[in-house]
């Protein structure tokens, strides 16, 4: 796995996880702002490598990874693991199998496992999967006309469609698979993290069910409801908030 590094001189490290169907680019807007006063730890997650032909692996395995390099690395501490969407998953597990102490955990619009029977699950998979199938082989077009891209410019979907080709079909599966499906230890460990979970308030409805596991599985979380900039919104469009937050943390 990549890792990109910046603000190495700086004394306190944060750890950023992208989310799916995009690359470790997605930071390129907060990356100068951060970097003046945290080191950066910016992995490019397998499958949205474009330096490479890896395919994702599973949510589990990747933190796993993230957390063996951490510690190999000779990191004692983080200041924070942040991560959105998928990336927030990701996050959460970090945080969960932690190797070294992890100050504070940040999902962004992050995704628990769903809390259905297993065959619905299966087909919110294959929905999922089908629809990014859609964008990979028939680019901006089929984007346009598969999703509620209003918001979009024609470069953000050309972005998209980039990513969605350079992708595998077993990555394109994993990843929504894995996300929806992934395995939280039960019980639970005891971490001495504080967890947050952000969410925008036009997608409250859309995260109701992950607000309502986080609670419930995790009663000290910390939310914070976001201006309405939609799912994965935050580090695109407001830069200068996201890093107003992750320093007051």
């Amino acid at each position: 796995m990549n890792i990109h590094e910046f603000g190495k001189e700086n004394k306190e490290t944060i750890l950023l996880i992208h989310p799916s169907v995009v690359k470790w680019d997605y930071f390129e807007n907060v990356i100068p702002l951060l970097q003046k006063n945290y080191h950066l730890l910016v992995p490019a997650l397998p499958g949205y490598d474009f330096e490479n032909n890896s395919d994702f692996t599973s949510v589990e395995q990747i933190a796993a990874e993230l957390n063996v390099w951490l510690k190999e690395e000779g990191y004692t501490e983080l200041y924070a693991v942040y991560g959105c969407s998928m990336g927030g998953s990701i996050a959460l597990m970090t945080a969960l199998g932690q190797k070294i102490r992890i100050k504070h955990c940040v999902m962004d619009g992050g995704i628990t496992p769903y809390q259905l029977p297993w065959i619905v699950t299966r087909f919110i998979a294959l929905k999922d999967y089908l629809m990014m199938m859609i964008g990979r082989t028939g680019g901006v077009g089929l984007l346009e006309k598969a999703f509620a891209t209003d918001d979009y410019s024609k470069e953000d979907l050309q972005y998209v469609a980039d990513v969605l080709r350079h992708c595998s079909r077993k990555t394109l599966w994993r990843t929504f698979d894995s996300c929806n499906n992934c395995k939280v230890p039960d019980p639970v460990p005891e971490i001495n993290t504080q967890i947050h979970y952000w969410y925008a308030k036009n997608e409250e409805k859309e995260r109701k069910l992950d607000i309502d596991y986080m609670k419930r599985k995790f009663p000290q979380t910390a939310f914070t409801v976001l201006p309405e900039l939609g799912h994965a919104g935050l580090v695109l469009l407001k830069p200068e908030l996201f890093e107003e937050m992750v320093s007051s943390l």
